[in-house]
């Protein structure tokens, strides 16, 4: 005890003034905020207030986490009652609790609420009781219950109750400054041991392959650690292991779940030939360490470049994507296997199955969740329909900037991601004569399809200028003559008026139209995606030319100058795409 604190009390004690008071708040105070172990500052604090108020025992009451019981932390006096739980709503202390006011009671035998419990199994007689809350604007933390004043005829005064409300207040502010100090703390160890394992995570993803390696992946957290993983292990054959993995749950548990997935990928994977035989060891090891309650979902296998096949398993995960070598058709491998780290044995006695893929000169794509769930700049969620219309938009590039693309797409400036976001692409650079059997051959580089220009514009008036600009170029791109350009101007133009009349009507702010020029051998494609709700085709028709009254040629127009002019269902599931076709 302080010198201080206590020539106040010996003060206090030898008949000084009530102005003492002030000074033991303030010392008390000061020695609160030094302390840095709180059982300590609560039981020194305790004895303290007992000794000042001359007092036989004091406790030290606080609410749990879940708010349903006042538990005793500290206390002095004859009785150790440390560890003491009582409802929030029982007795003298759950009585003040809930009042939030001090409550001073000078005869316990007169007081219903009071429990006689503890006096029974101690020998202690309780005689009196002064609870003071402690209070912190609207919040309660606990309450001080001091008992049996030791002179006189052992009753609290209410200048006894006065001084212990206030002795609470800065009880209440220590204990308070106390947890604020410790969340610091923890706040800070945690934003540590984050950044430690994120530098963990990103040296267990493997380097990044030259430009003719046939296998890249991509990586990218939601959080400051993520769930997800991928790997790529060349063996000395030529042959490549490779896997795309998606750990349930967030946060550290992940993290480290995902380390030692990995960490039992890369060592296994070298003494055995078979995905569903490594899978089933991992599996197996994964339930036996103990997951937590979590599970990984899994893709992975072999690739052979020599020949363009993957034997692959697949553990649950997001069904992987074969866009053959001609950019056009998609082929789904759907899960055969539940994912790992449930139940040993899950997936029967002959293991995880295996598949053998052949690429025939196509690309392989692996993703999580994160790729599907992404939001768009339409506002709602990618969806596998928009994962299609990214991969193909972007197959003639190679395989990292096709990763770097399709990432890019769905990372919105100022936005985080919904979830980890993990991409492989592996892709066959077989010769022509792996190509897919029937599969359409360009008859010349003019008729090879490919997008010209992407233009996107407020759905402003003045912006359709730029529009009309871009128009006039996507026609030069493709060598068509003037009249030819005119008449894809106009429909173009009065499209886009369409969406700002229409689609985009009533809103305060109005939305964007992108446009799109597409080469298909012989046509130019334009499609025109707005991001308002979907309108009722049916009431979008030509009217009769004969009837005379402004308004509804429009789509008359754009019919009559142009091949095709139809609704179809945008990528994103937003929306509204409207293509036009006009051959060239």
């Amino acid at each position: 005890m302080s010198d201080a604190v206590d020539e106040i009390i010996q003060d206090v004690a030898g008949g000084g003034e009530v102005r003492n008071h002030l000074g033991l708040i303030a010392a008390m105070t000061r020695e609160f905020t030094a302390t840095r172990d709180a059982d300590v500052m609560a039981k020194t604090g305790l004895e303290r207030i007992m000794k000042y108020v001359g007092a036989e025992a004091a406790s030290l009451f606080l609410i749990d986490d879940n708010g349903k019981e006042l538990v005793c932390s500290a206390c002095a006096g004859p009785v150790d009652i440390t560890g003491l739980r009582i409802p929030s709503d029982a007795g003298i202390v759950g009585r003040v609790y809930n009042d939030r006011s001090g409550q001073m009671v000078r005869d316990v035998s007169k007081d219903a609420d009071f429990g006689a419990m503890v006096d029974e199994q101690t020998g202690f007689t309780t005689k009196s009781i002064l609870c003071a809350p402690l209070s912190l604007g609207d919040d309660c933390l606990g309450c001080i219950e001091i008992i049996n004043k030791k002179s006189g005829d052992g009753l609290f005064g209410s200048d006894d109750l006065t001084l212990l409300e206030t002795l609470a207040g800065a009880a209440t502010l220590a204990i308070h400054n106390f947890r604020l100090t410790q969340q610091l703390v923890t706040q800070e160890r945690e934003r540590h041991e984050l950044e430690l394992a994120a530098q963990i995570q990103r040296q267990l993803l493997p380097p990044a392959g030259g430009p003719e390696f046939p296998i890249h992946g991509i990586n990218m957290a939601a959080r400051s650690v993520s769930g997800d993983f991928y790997d790529i292990l060349p063996l000395s054959d030529g042959r490549i292991w490779f896997n795309v993995g998606d750990v349930s749950g967030k946060g550290m548990n992940a993290a480290l779940l995902m380390a030692k997935t990995s960490s039992l990928f890369r060592c296994l994977a070298k003494a055995t030939e078979n995905p569903g035989r490594l899978f089933d060891a991992i599996n197996s090891e994964l339930c036996e360490t103990g997951t937590h309650g979590m599970f990984v979902t899994m893709a992975g296998g072999l690739f052979d470049p020599s020949t363009g096949k993957i034997l692959m398993a697949n553990a649950g995960h997001e069904p992987p994507l074969l866009l053959d070598g001609y950019g056009e058709q998609f082929t789904f491998f759907e899960a055969e296997a539940p994912p790992l780290g449930i139940m040993a044995g899950i997936a029967g006695p002959e293991g995880y199955p295996s598949q053998e893929i052949d690429l025939a000169g196509g690309s392989f794509y692996i993703f999580t969740d994160g790729l599907t769930e992404a939001t768009t700049f339409g506002g709602g969620m990618l969806g596998i329909d928009g994962a299609r219309a990214l991969i193909r938009e972007h197959a003639g590039e190679s395989p990292d900037l096709q990763l770097n693309s399709i990432t890019g797409a769905v990372r919105l400036p100022g936005q985080s991601l919904r979830d980890d976001l993990t991409m492989v692409v592996i892709q066959d650079s077989g010769s022509s004569d792996k190509k897919p059997s029937g599969a359409p051959v360009p008859e010349s580089d003019d008729a090879v399809s490919g997008q010209i220009l992407r233009i996107r514009v407020p759905a402003k008036a003045d912006r359709l200028k730029v529009v009309r600009a871009g128009t006039e170029q996507a026609a030069a791109f493709c060598g068509a003559d003037e009249l030819w350009t005119v008449d894809l101007v106009m429909a173009v133009d009065e499209a886009c008026q369409n969406v700002i009349r229409h689609a985009y009507n009533g809103w305060d702010e109005p939305g964007d139209i992108v446009v799109d020029f597409i080469r298909e051998g012989s046509s130019l494609i334009v499609h025109l995606m707005d991001f308002a709700e979907p309108v009722d085709q049916s009431k979008i028709k030509s009217r009769d030319l004969d009837e005379v009254r402004p308004g509804g040629l429009g789509v008359h127009l754009i019919k009559s100058v142009t091949d095709e002019a139809i609704f179809v269902e945008p990528p994103t599931g937003v929306g509204n795409l409207f293509k036009l076709t006009k051959r060239l």
